[in-house]
């Protein structure tokens, strides 16, 4: 009897972190099922580093002053100006998101070499963006993983490749162009976009918001 007593109370203590967290021991160490599952989890992934990279840049055109759209940095003739780094942008991501579609890049100009006023830049880039959010906004993972053949370029016919390559092609431009704009930024004293969004944040969170 005491062996059987023994036996039980060493059972309860071996119990007692599983209930102390909430709850009893497994019935068994069978992998448990998510609770929940993300539709589209490629596609919702794809989708979301565009928007966030597309915030910035539409951010950098709105929020240079029209005076700074002329600088460049360094003194190296080759380096771009800053309009025509946004206008490098614009014509990238019509010319990606072109591909994308399967069709033929519907930009009437090349905004990078084509003297724009800072307005007229602003527009330009929130059309672009505009243009490419209706294919990563109906982005799914089997569209993501359709192949497609971009329409012959000035080298020649191009190869069949993966929709979602050519999307992250032009994520990953994005990113990259958008580092350089934030040269520009710190270079004139001002606070680049997605800086000035982070304290924003971080100063809400301070204020309990």
């Amino acid at each position: 009897m005491k062996k059987f007593l023994c036996s039980a109370l060493l059972c309860a203590i071996a119990a007692i972190p599983a209930i102390a967290q909430g709850g009893t021991a497994p019935a068994s160490s069978a992998p448990q099922a998510p609770t929940s599952v993300t539709v589209d989890p490629l596609a919702t992934f794809v989708k979301g580093s565009f928007n966030q990279v597309a915030r910035n840049l539409n951010g950098s055109a709105e929020q240079m002053p029209e005076a700074n759209y002329s600088m460049k940095i360094g003194t190296m003739p080759e380096v771009r100006t800053f309009g025509s780094m946004i206008g490098h942008i614009i014509d990238a991501n019509y010319l990606f998101c072109a591909q994308a579609k399967g069709e033929a890049d519907p930009a009437t100009m090349k905004y990078e070499t084509t003297p724009q006023t800072k307005d007229q830049l602003v527009k330009a880039m929130h059309d672009a963006i505009t243009y490419c959010s209706s294919v990563y906004d109906t982005l799914t993972d089997a569209t993501a993983m359709q192949m497609i053949t971009p329409p012959a370029g000035p080298a020649g016919p191009a190869r069949a490749q993966l929709r979602v390559a050519v999307l992250m092609r032009n994520i990953g431009h994005n990113n990259e162009e958008y580092g350089n704009l934030v040269g520009y930024f710190r270079a004139a004293n001002l606070v680049p976009p997605s800086t000035a969004a982070a304290n924003a944040a971080a100063a809400g969170r301070g204020r309990g918001n």
